[in-house]
């Protein structure tokens, strides 16, 4: 069962695996209705951060879970990977320093990563 907790978890897993920096979720869904959750991460290359959004892909190809859009991935600054109710953004460093989503969406609730690993 593809529960959105579980699905945290691989995502967060599929991360952790090719070595993403600075792992944040935040809880979005009582501010907004374009998602529930945020997982923002940074690599350091261009090549880490497509290996990141690959591994992320083929994780929850698993289960059968597909990404509705992918943006991003030539240039690999920011891909932006949309699984409906979760929004994976995987930065570069200089662009996630930019963009500062983090800051932008401080009224949602960051999430314990250890929490949903339980």
């Amino acid at each position: 069962m593809n529960t959105l907790n579980n699905v945290l978890k691989t995502i967060v897993d599929a991360l952790e695996d090719k070595k993403a920096e600075e792992i944040q979720l935040i809880d979005i869904s009582e501010v907004s209705t374009i998602a529930d959750y945020f997982v923002i991460t940074n690599g350091v290359n261009k090549s880490q951060i497509q290996a990141l959004a690959d591994n992320v892909v083929e994780k929850l190809a698993v289960s059968q879970l597909q990404p509705r859009n992918v943006e991003g991935y030539n240039t690999a600054n920011w891909i932006l990977m949309d699984y409906n109710d979760i929004l994976v953004h995987i930065f570069d460093k200089e662009s996630r320093g930019f963009y500062d989503l983090e800051r932008m969406w401080r009224d949602g609730k960051i999430v314990d990563i250890k929490s949903i690993k339980e």
